[in-house]
C-alpha cells in the first residue's frame, strides 16, 4: 500500500506530530484532527518507557511536550501516563495510536524511530506491533540513526525514509553504503533546493521535505519536485494542492 507514494502525479501531505500547529503534538488529539483534514501520512515519534513499553513522544525528556521533567526511559508507562501533554492530553501508547486510528483503512504513517541506547529494540518492538494491526505495508520507517535504517531495511525489508549524509548518525557513504538502505529523503526547508531534489531522483529515490508551514514555502518545495510535504501548519499545503 505504500507503493501508492511511488506515483509520479500525485503530491501527497503527512502530518508532523499530527496536526502540530493547532494541537498538542504526537497526541491523538493531534492525529485524530490531521485525519479530519484530511491528510495523506501522520508523521509520528517513538521511544521506550522505562518498563518497555513503546510510546508516542519526540524528545528524550518529557520537559518540553508535558508538564513533567525527567528521561523518558526513565519514567513507567504509569509515570509517564500521569503527565500533561497539553490540553488535557495524555501520552500516548503505540498500541493506543493503532487502536484510535484502525477505521482509517487508507490512512499511510511514517514511523519515526529516535536515536536514543534502545532504538533497535524499539524497531523491533515497533515492527511487531504494526504487524499485529496488520498497518505494515501502510509504513514508511525513519530515523537519522544509519545503523536504525539499515536494521529495518536488511531484516524486515520495510521502506525507509533517511536523509542527506550529513544529517545522519552512523552515515556509511557511497553507492552501497546507507543510500542503498533508503527509499525517500527528507529534505529540510533549509536545504531544498531543485539541484538537491535531482541529485537524489537520479539515485532512484523519492525526495520529501520538511516543513513547509506557510503558501510560499509550500510552492518552493513542489517547485523543486518533491512529492511529499511534511507540515506542522496542514492549512497551506492542503489548500494549495486542492487549488
Amino acid at each position: 500500500m505504500i507503493e501508492q507514494l511511488q506515483s509520479k502525479t500525485g503530491i501527497n501531505v503527512a502530518a508532523h506530530r499530527g496536526y502540530s500547529a493547532e494541537y498538542p503534538e504526537n497526541t491523538l488529539l493531534a492525529f485524530q484532527k490531521a485525519v479530519d483534514l484530511g491528510v495523506d501520512m501522520i508523521e509520528f515519534d517513538l521511544r521506550l518507557s522505562k518498563d518497555n513499553v513503546v510510546v508516542i513522544i519526540h524528545d528524550d525528556t518529557v520537559d518540553r511536550t508535558t508538564n513533567g521533567t525527567g528521561m523518558v526511559n526513565d519514567l513507567t508507562l504509569k509515570e509517564l501516563k500521569e503527565l500533561d501533554a497539553g490540553e488535557g492530553e495524555k501520552i500516548p501508547t503505540l498500541e493506543e495510536f493503532c487502536e484510535s486510528l484502525q477505521p482509517y483503512a487508507e490512512l499511510l504513517f511514517n514511523v519515526e524511530i529516535k536515536p536514543c541506547d534502545q532504538a533497535i529494540e524499539v524497531a523491533d518492538r515497533t515492527v511487531e506491533l504494526l504487524k499485529k494491526y496488520d498497518f505494515l505495508d501502510r509504513c514508511v520507517f525513519t530515523s537519522f540513526d544509519a545503523e536504525v535504517i539499515t536494521h529495518l531495511h536488511d531484516k524486515y525489508n520495510v521502506k525507509t525514509q533517511g536523509f542527506p549524509g550529513e544529517k545522519m548518525l552512523h552515515y556509511i557513504p557511497g553507492e552501497d553504503g546507507t543510500i542503498s538502505k533508503i527509499w525517500a529523503i527528507g529534505m529540510s526547508m533549509k536545504l531544498l533546493n531543485p539541484e538537491l531534489v535531482q541529485s537524489y531522483k537520479a539515485k532512484g529515490k523519492l525526495a520529501w521535505c520538511y516543513c513547509p508551514d506557510d503558501m510560499e514555502q509550500v510552492k518552493y518545495a513542489l517547485d523543486c519536485g518533491v512529492t511529499l510535504l511534511t507540515c506542522n501548519d496542514l492549512l497551506p499545503a492542503l489548500k494549495y494542492i486542492k487549488k
